[in-house]
């Protein structure tokens, strides 16, 4: 395994071969509609230096969302007609959801599209904090903002398989809770895909 507190492996770890991920990889049995269309994404997966390591930036949605209220996430959101990419609506909505300047990130490079299950399909872009900020959460979407030590969640034996009925089926997920926070769905499955990445 590579050393989870540089910055050269997270690049090398984007040059390693990767695969489309999706909220169905572990419901095998799903039968996805001919012709469906999804709606393009991003999300920041934005790494600070810290005296123990790097650490990845997370939210806590606000509870009082109509859509995954109080759940973990990567900041980020649809890709805007006026966005050139899908880097810079992942960079625009850092922006928004945690007050992380665009001038603060230098970006490492774009994982596969991961498709979500909410008929999304999401680009994780990783990005590198240049500067120590102070994060500013959005007034309504975000409750919280927090980082994780990326060996934490570099390690496979911190993530788990769960599962709940979801529109009427059992639907399987990845889940790699820490502390207090339980992180599962699309996000996890996002970042246990770079820990795949980076322990091969």
């Amino acid at each position: 395994m590579t050393r989870p507190d540089r910055f050269e492996d997270l690049a090398a770890a984007l040059l390693a071969p990767g695969r489309p991920t999706s909220d169905y990889d572990l419901n095998p049995g799903t039968v996805l509609p001919e012709g469906r269309r999804l709606t393009d994404a991003a999300v920041l997966v934005a790494f600070q230096q810290a005296p123990g390591g790097l650490q990845v930036v997370l939210t806590k949605r606000s509870s009082r969302l109509k859509h995954h209220p109080g759940q973990i996430a990567l900041p980020g959101g649809k890709v805007d007609d006026t966005d050139d990419g899908p880097v810079a609506a992942a960079l625009r909505e850092a922006e928004e959801e945690i007050g992380l300047p665009t001038t603060n990130v230098a970006i490492l490079g774009s994982t596969q599209p991961h498709e979500t299950v909410t008929g999304f399909s999401v680009t994780p872009v990783l990005g590198r904090v240049l500067r120590p900020f102070t994060p500013r959460p959005e007034a309504g979407e975000v409750d919280e903002v927090f980082a994780v030590p990326l060996a934490h969640l570099l390690d496979p034996a911190n993530y788990r398989i769960e599962g709940r009925r979801w529109r009427g089926q059992w639907r399987r997920y990845y889940a790699v809770p820490y502390g207090p926070y339980y992180i599962w769905g699309a996000t996890a499955r996002i970042l246990r895909a770079l820990a795949d990445r980076m322990n091969g």
